[in-house]
């Protein structure tokens, strides 16, 4: 029988957690979305406890896309890492306003030789619900790379000008085979604590305009430090809850005359206002 692992205490999410800055925000709402608070209070998430959340982060070679991930799924940092050779995954189990969820965060490798295999992994075609080997002890899913993916996470480094740069191809490749109107973007700082607080000061307005060029929402952390990971990953997890909640509903509903789901457009959403469109940077 495939099970998955049970839910930690310290994965348990009871309220929305804050974004990082609001200029570059998903949304600056204060709390779930009402109709995704209701749905779940009335056990009306149709199947998204059941799924599993495809995360994919990319960003060029040593920027500390494996630093991070392994930083928040194993609280570890290893300053001798060997560099990701194609890709690697981890699985969290978290707990939202009382409903199961599963995130599956994607490594992938940002060396030159290896793109073709990693862009295999977030390319946006219709994939079966991975099922859990029950050969493990911690169940690792099988999941087929053409999974869609419900979040994109571009890493760059804070103190490396060019890596900035760089994360707009890095969304353009990831775009080329998904649909920009049904995947959440964030645009990540890495390595903050090698940064003085001037220095981070200048990056971060240049990182806070290419957040807002690819409509994605803006994060600095620290894998080493541990600053803002577990804020970061808690908040990638509320919103991909929230999205696939939303969606299901209005799956849901779609039979039902004049009955759909969407979030207002009077309400404070920085990108989520309107429908998505490819970026400008990705045109």
């Amino acid at each position: 029988m495939n099970v998955l692992a049970p839910v930690r205490r310290d994965r348990v999410i009871a309220d929305l957690p804050p974004c990082f800055r609001k200029e570059a925000a998903l949304h600056a709402r204060p709390a779930f979305h009402p109709t995704v608070a209701s749905a779940c209070q009335e056990q009306r998430t149709g199947t998204v406890g059941f799924k599993i959340s495809k995360i994919i982060v990319v960003g060029d070679l040593s920027v500390g896309k494996t630093c991070l991930i392994n930083r928040f799924c194993k609280d570890t940092f290893d300053k001798n890492y060997k560099a990701t050779i194609g890709v690697d995954f981890e699985m969290e189990r978290f707990e939202v306003l009382g409903v199961p969820f599963s995130l599956q965060l994607w490594d992938t490798a940002g060396q030159e030789r290896f793109k073709c295999i990693a862009s295999t992994y977030y390319r946006g075609a219709q994939g079966e619900v991975p099922t859990a080997s029950h050969h493990t002890a911690c169940p690792r899913p099988h999941l087929t790379p053409l999974t869609p993916p419900s979040a994109i996470v571009i890493v760059f480094d804070v103190n490396d000008v060019a890596s900035l740069e760089h994360t707009r191809q890095w969304l353009a490749d990831a775009l080329k085979e998904n649909d920009p109107s049904n995947v959440i973007l964030f645009l990540v700082g890495s390595k903050k604590d090698l940064s003085t607080p001037a220095q981070y000061s200048l990056m971060e307005k240049d990182a806070l305009k290419v957040a807002q060029e690819m409509q994605a929402e803006y994060w600095a952390v620290s894998s080493l430090t541990g600053e803002n990971v577990r804020d970061f990953f808690f908040r990638v997890a509320a919103l991909t809850f929230e999205s696939s909640v939303l969606a299901e509903l209005e799956r849901s509903s779609a039979r039902k005359i004049g009955d759909t789901v969407r979030i207002s457009s009077n309400e404070n959403d920085l990108y989520l206002s309107a429908p998505r469109k490819k970026p400008k940077c990705c045109q």
